[in-house]
């Protein structure tokens, strides 16, 4: 029963002596009651019987339920409800098999769950606060009882909110009493033309059919036809969200009578005349307005203050931010993530920024300079990064960014920042008028005009930022002194283009930002000492050392050198005190890194991945907001460091692919760790016993280790404080290591929360006894384990075992394991049987189960 209340789909196999078992007939009950209470989806199969015997009931059926009566009485409850249970199961859509082939319908009703299954519940917010009681409305609204007709709702308000977040919290609640449903976001952003209204059809054809490959649709026209041909039999959910156009709703849905009776249509809007043009009165459009007092102080609660932060923020502070963002739920999270962490002194300056800032936030200016910056610049352009670059020119990007997207300027999708092209070329425009003289824009992106710029003999040059990336390789002729006229410029960034001058080149001291990605002349410098220089970016040049003259770069965050090939030595990192990025990707030649290097202070990224040459690194490593390292592929780098004391920011250490041959006993030290990767070091030949410490490590990769002959002994490292060891570890992978024994595993308080298990390819002969005992494990992975003999008793909830190529194993320990195993139906099994020539199945009752054992 309760796999039944905690399943998506039921399947009744009604067979000839279904009726006799009063237990088969109280689950039938159970399962109607489900569809009921909860829109579970059942489907029966008339196993060689008729779906009329199963109703009335008739013959077996009919002789069964009289003996149900003579045993509880023809007027008891439990015969009149399984009879009930009989009759709607029997009206149900399902199939029906009288002699045809077996394999070909269970083939089809594989496919048609698979189908049903595929349709997963989307995202609705990280924190969905006041959404029930508005799906619970509109709910209401859309009178789901009734099959009478098509019903068209819409949902309409101002941009943030809620509309398309409310639109997925009901999707997911409901989508299950539909057989088919469709979500299509974005509406007005996908479609800008004809093609990308055919896109939208093709994408709805797709779901609501649920096809393996999308249909082609020629042009709209056609579009409506299939639409109208293909789908005006089935009762659908369909939500169009984000509509502006009417040729939208043409394309898509008609008038709404395109589809079978009892189908519901969602349209989230922020235009009341599109709603009333498809006919939707009053009464069926549901206005989403602001949260509540209570809802929105909980919402920017949730997004402003962490669980473990221990100050306090005064209270008219915190009311202050309320009152600005009026219960708009993109507002309060916005304030809420960008105010989380800060201090009161924090929170008070940046009110006195938005007290000043207008309502309508374009208007403000330095949320312009962001829209005109993305218009010009960095449509497409990863938005982490896009960030860093504007807060290094003063611009507050957190805010200034949501505020654009509040606005329908911008949006962000797969962390990318997307703008439509009419919104582009409009942000483009407001830069050229600004003058018909190209030195007082304020921005330069065309390769012709940048050319102009720096070749003319310029006075006051008002340019504050220059973006050039042509799309093939270009050359461009800098003087010396070009960029130092530009005493304005904050921002430059040149990708594909070649300077022809080889000798040094002056930069302006305001420059916040330089990117010169490949090509870049090999001596850069300044006209004064004074830099604000955040980030510098100087990869695919043709450098040897990195610039001598770092000693004035206070304000430097972010420096990167990927793929300078010629590089073999890094400065003095002291003089940098704010470096919290340093980025040496595929330095091929970098011999040594420099020793301050261990200590920086703000240091949080350093990747060094593919220096192949690099092998002089610190001795001791004590940069205490380091979070993630990178020594992956580094094929001289032989010895990690000593950890003399703990180091609670690191969580990411990556050492694959290097000559290492241990890890110190003080790794212990790397108290938050959570991944580990060691992965194909093949002169790994041992860890220490204090890995065991690592209380907060999640994964840990030791594979293709061919040198590891063990796991240290989990006793050597136990400490009398310490109750389990590898607390959270979830995932291990040791395979194609040495391994033959796992002894370490046999102690339940090691790795107990432990899910993943990978040991392909170790000379291990058997599994750990106690493995059955291990309740969280999910996978067990031990194929190509050519000397196991024996698998014991398998864990409760396995999901995964594979055991291919084991041509040794002859005894599973307990089979009947095995049967639970593949009983549980949803799970995954390669056994490849045809190498397990010894395993003994005679005591096996089942003979079906005896017989796929077999095959």
């Amino acid at each position: 029963m309760k796999a039944i209340e905690e399943s998506q789909i039921a399947i009744i196999v009604f067979s000839k002596d279904y009726a006799s078992s009063w237990w088969c007939l109280e689950e039938a009950a159970r399962i109607m009651d489900c569809k009921k209470e909860r829109a579970l989806m059942v489907f029966p199969l008339f196993y060689k019987v008729e779906p009329r015997e199963v109703r009335t009931p008739r013959e077996r059926y009919r002789e069964a339920m009289i003996k149900h009566e003579s045993k509880f009485g023809k007027d008891s409850k439990e015969v009149k409800r399984w009879e009930k249970a009989l009759f709607d199961a029997g009206n149900l859509s399902g199939w029906h098999l009288k002699d045809g082939d077996e394999s070909e319908l269970i083939q089809k009703i594989v496919t048609e769950i698979s189908t049903h299954l595929n349709r997963t519940l989307l995202h609705v917010a990280m924190h969905p606060v006041g959404i029930d009681s508005r799906v619970d409305k509109l709910k209401s609204m859309l009178n789901l009882q009734s099959n009478d007709d098509v019903l068209m709702v819409g949902l309409w308000g101002q941009g943030g909110i809620g509309k398309t977040t409310l639109a997925k919290a009901i999707y997911n609640d409901i989508f299950n009493q539909f057989g088919n449903s469709c979500f299509l976001k974005n509406v007005r952003e996908v479609s800008k033309d004809c093609k990308d209204l055919v896109n939208l059809q093709e994408q709805l054809l797709f779901e609501i059919l649920a096809l393996k490959e999308r249909l082609v649709v020629p042009n709209v026209d056609r579009g409506i036809n299939l639409i109208q041909e293909r789908i005006c039999h089935k009762k659908v959910l369909l939500i169009l969200d984000d509509v502006n156009d009417l040729r939208q709703l043409h394309a898509l849905v008609g008038e709404g009578k395109w589809f079978r009776n009892g189908s519901r249509i969602i349209v989230t809007t922020r235009d009341s005349h599109l709603l009333t043009y498809l006919g939707i009165d009053q009464d069926h459009v549901y206005e989403v307005k602001e949260l509540d007092d209570s809802d929105a102080h909980e919402l920017f609660n949730k997004h402003a203050f962490p669980t473990h932060q221990n100050f306090k923020i005064r209270m008219d502070l915190v009311d202050s931010v309320l009152n600005y963002a009026k219960g708009l739920p993109l507002a309060l999270e916005v304030l809420g993530s960008f105010l989380r962490g800060r201090r009161e002194y924090e929170w008070e300056s940046a009110l006195d920024d938005i007290s000043t800032t207008p309502t309508k936030g374009i208007n403000d200016p330095k949320v312009q300079e962001i829209f005109l910056h993305v218009a010009c610049f960095f449509k497409g352009w990863n938005s982490e990064y896009v960030k860093k670059v504007l807060n290094s020119c003063d611009l507050k990007a957190v805010i200034g960014l949501q505020i654009l997207m509040e606005r329908s300027l911008i949006r962000i999708e797969d962390e990318n920042i997307l703008m439509h092209d009419l919104i582009q070329l409009m942000g483009m425009d407001i830069v050229n008028q600004e003058s018909d003289d190209l030195e007082s824009r304020s921005r330069l992106w065309l390769y012709d005009d940048v050319v102009e710029v720096l070749s003319s003999d310029m006075g006051n040059c008002a340019v504050k930022a220059i973006v050039l990336e042509p799309p093939e390789p270009t050359e461009i002729c800098v003087n010396p002194e070009t960029f130092t006229k530009m005493r304005r410029l904050k921002l430059l960034i040149l990708r594909n283009v070649h300077s022809t001058f080889q000798g040094p080149i002056c930069l302006p001291n305001e420059l916040s930002w330089f990117r010169w990605d490949g090509g870049a002349p090999s001596i850069l410098e300044f006209s004064s000492s004074r830099k604000k220089l955040v980030g510098l970016d100087m990869s695919n040049c043709r450098i040897s050392v990195m610039p001598n003259q770092l000693k004035g770069f206070q304000n430097l965050k972010y420096m990167k050198f990927s793929h300078c090939e010629s590089l073999v030595s890094m400065p003095d990192l002291s003089c940098t005190p704010n470096l919290e990025e340093l980025d040496l990707y595929h330095c091929k030649k970098l011999v040594e890194t420099h020793e301050s290097i261990a200590y920086h202070d703000k240091l949080q990224v350093l990747n060094l991945v593919g220096c192949f040459e690099l092998s002089a690194f610190p001795k001791v490593l004590r940069s205490k907001n380091l979070r993630r390292l990178q020594l992956s592929h580094c094929t001289k780098f032989e010895r990690f460091p000593d950890i003399p004391y703990k180091l609670e920011a690191l969580k990411e250490l990556y050492l694959e692919r290097t000559p290492i041959k241990g890890l110190p006993a003080s790794i212990e030290n790397l108290v938050s760790l959570k991944k580990l990767d060691v992965y194909d070091c093949k002169n790994l030949e041992h860890l220490p016993p204090s890995i065991y410490k690592l209380q907060n490590l999640e994964s840990l990769r030791v594979n293709c280790s061919p040198n590891l002959i063990g796991f240290p002994k989990y006793k050597d490292s136990v400490d009398p404080c310490m109750k389990t060891g590898l607390s959270n570890l979830h995932w291990l992978n040791l395979s194609e290591c040495n391994l033959s024994q796992l002894d370490f595993l046999e102690n339940l308080s090691c790795s107990p929360f432990l899910i993943s298990l990978v040991l392909s390819g170790s000379k291990i002969t058997s599994l750990p006894t106690s493995i059955n005992k291990r309740r969280h494990l999910f996978h067990l992975l031990v194929e190509n384990c050519h000397q196991l003999q024996e698998i014991p008793k398998l864990p409760p909830f396995l999901h995964t075992l594979r055991t291919d190529n084991c041509e040794s194993l002859h005894n599973y320990g307990d089979l009947t394991s095995i049967q639970d195993f593949v009983r549980r139906g949803f799970s995954l099994m390669r056994t490849h049987a045809h190498m397990c020539t010894h395993i003994n199945v005679d005591y096996i009752q089942d003979p079906m189960m005896r017989g796929w054992i077999l095959q």
